[in-house]
């Protein structure tokens, strides 16, 4: 068995920028699959259904043939019913894992570039049809000449071309969509920025086998880790385009029949994935940035297994803190004065109101969220609040809360499918997490509190962030 190698320093992944032709040559492409979906649309209107229903069902098959990036946003689409509506999500589905495959003599020639041996030679057995066909990568089964069943994960030959071209027009059109009010509030182009950073990091398969060792670690530190599994790694067949990895088999975590079929506790599974998102993202800063359906499954053993860590997110030490004492200020202190205060000093906020009518319309928008049942939300109901409150106080949202806000998007919809009647705050397990953890946030509340020289007025307490940010930084091993 192979031993993980650690990497003393992260890298950092980029893209070259393509040349202007090229990039013209694929807004080209572009503009012809918009054309042909449009006339796939015309052919249709002799049917039944709605126009708006024969557009939709006509979009996937459309980012499908764009390739890797414009999958990518299909992907979020289709695991976000929260935000885009189930209708939508449903017919993006299909490209969660069912995108066509390269060809095969492509895929043998990224072999001998990459470990310098044909597949035939590097493994005992080799299934050349991959069961899986992504943005980024296909998978195939394989045989050890150990015995061992894996995985082989293999990147899609000739897309980092295409990739940065999609994206220089991403950047694009995000500045255009900054003009608008809405655009600026979800922070378009950090959005766009950010979406690069992930994907070039993505197409280096050593980085996200460096990150699933170092994530996992941090799960199994907690006994709410116990139902997590992350696939083990073979380093010696494993390089920039290529990634080996143990083979385990499960079920689909949005597959409630056959989960419910095997016995499998979904108040259980939906308790893990929420204790990944907040353990990763706000206690170590590192969370998994891409969770959909695809890339959960259930094991025989009823834990869930992550796959697919190309895309990590990764919160700073300052942000980290932020987050910690505004959830402590929501769910514990139900102190919404405070929440609001975290808020301003996130700098998500342009038009500053009076702490009383603040602290009165957060406490209004955040309460249902604690007391109602998952099944009984209104996902769309909390969505017009929410944008109502971002208009009122003209938000833009930190990139950060962005992210991180795109992985509950992804957890929303499992909650609901899994356990729509568990009430997350009174719930013994995780309340005693949340205590645990926020009595740490309230001792770092304390200590900073009691620090000499403290003041009031706006330098002292800037002073103080900054005093609290530095002793976080001391005291978190991975800041």
């Amino acid at each position: 068995m192979s031993t993980p190698r650690k990497a003393q320093h992260r890298e950092v992944a980029r893209l070259d920028r393509v040349p202007l032709p090229v990039e013209a040559a694929r807004i080209g492409v572009t503009g012809w699959q918009v054309t042909r979906t449009g006339a796939r649309v015309v052919s249709k209107l002799g049917s039944r259904g709605s126009l708006q229903q024969k557009v939709v069902k006509q979009i996937p098959q459309a980012f499908a043939d764009l390739g890797p990036t414009y999958v990518k946003f299909g992907q979020i689409i289709a695991s976000s019913p929260g935000a885009f509506g189930e209708p939508l999500s449903r017919e993006f589905r299909g490209l969660l894992d069912r995108v066509p495959p390269a060809d095969s003599k492509a895929v043998h020639r990224l072999f001998q570039e990459e470990l310098g041996d044909d597949p035939a030679n590097l493994f005992k057995s080799f299934d050349e049809k991959p069961f899986a066909s992504a943005s980024i990568a296909q998978v195939h089964y394989a045989t050890l000449h150990s015995g061992e069943e894996v995985v082989v994960k293999i990147q899609r030959p000739g897309i980092r071309r295409r990739v940065a071209a999609d994206l220089q027009i991403l950047k694009r059109g995000a500045q255009l969509v900054e003009l608008a009010k809405m655009g600026r509030r979800l922070s378009a182009q950090d959005v766009v920025a950010d979406f690069a950073d992930n994907l070039a990091e993505e197409l280096d398969f050593r980085l996200e086998a460096q990150s699933m060792d170092a994530w996992v670690a941090h799960m199994h530190a907690s006994p709410l880790g116990s139902n997590i599994r992350v696939p083990q790694v073979y380093w010696d067949l494993t390089s920039e385009r290529v990634l080996t990895m143990e083979r385990i088999t499960g079920v689909r975590i949005d597959d409630v029949a056959e989960i419910r079929k095997r016995g499998f506790d979904g108040t259980e599974l939906v308790k893990a994935l929420l204790f990944s998102v907040f353990e990763g993202g706000l206690r170590h800063g590192l969370f998994h940035g891409d969770l959909h359906a695809g890339n959960l499954y259930v094991d025989d053993d009823g834990k869930i297994v992550f796959f697919d860590f190309g895309i990590m997110g990764r919160i700073d030490p300052r942000t980290r803190w932020l987050l910690r004492e505004l959830v402590y200020a929501l769910l514990v202190k139900k102190d919404h004065a405070a929440a609001g205060k975290i808020v301003v000093l996130m700098g998500a906020v342009g038009t500053v109101k009076p702490e009383a009518q603040a602290a009165k319309d957060l406490e209004k928008f955040a309460t249902p969220l604690t007391m109602t049942s998952l099944g009984d939300l209104s996902y769309a109901e909390i969505g017009k609040q929410l944008s109502a409150l971002a208009d009122a106080y003209d938000v833009k949202l930190p990139r950060e809360l962005v992210l991180i806000g795109k992985q509950f998007l992804y957890v929303e919809r499992y909650m609901k499918l899994l356990a729509p009647r568990w009430q997350m705050m009174n719930d013994p397990a995780l309340t005693g997490y949340f205590a645990n953890f926020m009595v740490e946030v309230s001792r770092e509340h304390s200590d900073q509190l009691d620090a000499p020289g403290e003041k009031s007025g706006t330098d002292e307490r800037s002073r103080e962030e900054q005093t609290r940010t530095d002793e976080q930084t001391k005291t978190d091993p991975d800041a």
